[in-house]
C-alpha cells in the first residue's frame, strides 16, 4: 500500500445517493482511492422483513466479486438500516463475515456512526430519521447499546430509498434543524439514501454543533480502517479530527 494510494470499497445498496462518493474522494485528495458496487437490494423498503433481507451476507457477498477487482484494503458495508437492523451483535456477526469474505478489515455505517460519535468524545445525540417511526426505533436501541444516549428522534416515515435519494439542499438542512435537541452534542442522519456530502459543513453550522450524516461517517470509518489520519476540510467538524485507528 505505500506505493499507491489506499483504497477503500464500498457495498452500496441500489441507487440513491452513490454520487456522494466521487464528491467525498474529491474533497478527500488524491491519497485515497473510493470505489463504490451497488449491491442488490431487493425490495427497496425501510421495512424490517426487506432489511434484514437486504443485508444478508449473500447479497454483500456477491458485491464484492467486483471489489475485489479493485485490490481493496478494507470494506464498508455503507448501508445504515440494513446493519442496525439486525442488532448490535448481529451487526457485529455481519461484519465479521463481510471481513472474512474479503480477506481485508470492514465494517458498516451504523459502526461508523459509533466510531465517529466517540472520536468526537459527545454521549447524547438526537436523530432526524428519514425512516418510519419503528425502523428508527432500531438504531436508537443500537446506539444504546454502544453506550450512546438519544435525547431526539424523529422520523419522515419514508419507505422507499429512492425517495430519500430526491431529497435536496434545503430539506437536508431542515431535517437537521428540526431535529436538533438542547442537550443533544451531535445531530445523526443516519440513511446512506441521503444526499448530504455537498453541504458537511453548512449542516453543522445550522445547529452550531457536529451533524453526522451517514455516507460521510461511511467514507470516515473507511479511512479509518486504512489508518488515513490526515485532517481534512470542507467534510464537516469530524474530519477535522484525526481518526481513531485503533480497534475497537
Amino acid at each position: 500500500m505505500a506505493d499507491r494510494a489506499a483504497t477503500v470499497g464500498f457495498l452500496y445498496p441500489g441507487h440513491s445517493a452513490e454520487d456522494d462518493y466521487p464528491l467525498l474522494q474529491d474533497r478527500a485528495g488524491g491519497a485515497v482511492r473510493l470505489p463504490l458496487v451497488h449491491t442488490d437490494m431487493g425490495e427497496d423498503a425501510h421495512r424490517v422483513d426487506a432489511l434484514l433481507e437486504m443485508g444478508s451476507i449473500g447479497r454483500l457477498t456477491e458485491g464484492l466479486v467486483e471489489l475485489k477487482r479493485q485490490a481493496v484494503d478494507a470494506v464498508v458495508w455503507a448501508c445504515t438500516s440494513a446493519s442496525f437492523i439486525y442488532g448490535r451483535r448481529g451487526a457485529s456477526q455481519q461484519v465479521e463475515e463481510l471481513a472474512q469474505a474479503a480477506g481485508v478489515p470492514a465494517s458498516s455505517t451504523s459502526f461508523a456512526f459509533v466510531h465517529a460519535i466517540r472520536a468526537l468524545g459527545v454521549r447524547r445525540v438526537a436523530i432526524g430519521a428519514t425512516y418510519p417511526d419503528d425502523v428508527a426505533e432500531y438504531f436508537v436501541r443500537f446506539l444504546a447499546d454502544s453506550g450512546t444516549e438519544v435525547v431526539r428522534v424523529s422520523g419522515r416515515g419514508i419507505i422507499t430509498a429512492a425517495e430519500v435519494g430526491t431529497l435536496g439542499r434545503d430539506q437536508v438542512l431542515q431535517l437537521a434543524r428540526g431535529n436538533d435537541h438542547p442537550e443533544a452534542e451531535a445531530v445523526l442522519l443516519p440513511d446512506t439514501a441521503l444526499h448530504t456530502a455537498a453541504w458537511l459543513d453548512e449542516l453543522d453550522a445550522a445547529v452550531a454543533k457536529p451533524v453526522l450524516t451517514a455516507n460521510q461517517v461511511t467514507v470516515w470509518e473507511g479511512l479509518r480502517l486504512v489508518g488515513d489520519t490526515t485532517p481534512r476540510e470542507g467534510l464537516g467538524r469530524l474530519f477535522r479530527r484525526a481518526p481513531v485507528t485503533a480497534a475497537e
